[in-house]
């Protein structure tokens, strides 16, 4: 679930920051994609730090 999250708060991030830099379509969708899976592996890592602390 943090994972998912994660990934719709990059992609979310990423555009609103292409956008504020101006960026045309493919720029957008390319920074969604890079935070999108930027902020998917820091959910995994977080996931995988709560079940190891709950176990």
């Amino acid at each position: 679930m943090i994972v998912i999250v994660g990934a719709v708060l990059g992609a979310i991030f990423g555009v609103v920051l292409a956008k504020r830099r101006s960026g045309k379509g493919l720029d957008i969708l390319q920074y969604a994609v890079g935070y999108a899976i930027f902020f998917m592996i820091i959910g995994l890592f977080i996931t995988i730090f709560i079940h190891r602390s709950a176990v």
